[in-house]
């Protein structure tokens, strides 16, 4: 009877853990959501925008096959990062999403060569949080409107920031050690 009893206790607690993790997932969203710059229905049509571009490219076989493309979308700004074996392939990618509503300019930063390795991408990740770490330690830049990319060592800052926070992002995200490129794809304020 006791072990019955503890074992429920414990199935319970452990669901309760879920639904805890479910509340401060979902408020971390919502937090996010609400210091973002754009309104709420931009925030869902750059989402829109980024699941049916990347649909469109996966769509074309040799696309799909033979790339390594990313599509980031801020307030209608698509940025297109990765890798393609050439030319035709780099402007198919962008020839793809051209029906795509919404879609107020293409910033296509997509590289011609091989595909990183996983390694790279790491190392990717790890300099973009040490990036999007330092923009949000800055007390004269608003990190939270600052997406970070990081793509083979370079760094594509997006956001809807003033000329000041932009320029202050950039020299923050330039002076990180292994960060070889800072590219900007803002919209000023």
């Amino acid at each position: 009877m006791i072990k019955t009893r503890l074992a429920t206790l414990l199935c319970a607690l452990a669901l309760l853990q879920g639904c805890a993790a479910a509340v401060v997932v979902g408020t971390t969203g919502a937090v996010t959501a609400a210091n973002d710059r754009r309104t709420i229905g931009a925030q869902i049509d750059d989402n829109n925008i980024e699941i049916k571009s990347t649909l469109a490219i996966k769509g074309k076989p040799q696309l799909a096959e033979f790339t390594n493309i990313t599509v980031i979308s801020l307030n209608g700004i698509v940025l297109l990062v990765g890798q393609v074996p050439n030319e035709e392939m780099r402007q198919a990618a962008e020839a793809a999403m051209k029906d795509i509503n919404g879609i107020r300019q293409i910033h296509n930063q997509v590289r011609i060569g091989s595909n990183i390795t996983l390694s790279t991408q790491t190392h990717d990740t790890w300099l973009t949080s040490k990036v999007k770490t330092r923009l949000l330690a800055d007390k004269h830049v608003s990190g939270n409107n600052i997406k970070v990319v990081t793509e083979n060592g370079e760094v594509f800052l997006l956001g809807l920031v003033s000329q000041q926070e932009a320029d202050l992002a950039v020299d923050i995200a330039r002076n990180i050690n292994g960060v070889e490129r800072v590219i900007k794809v803002f919209e000023y304020l």
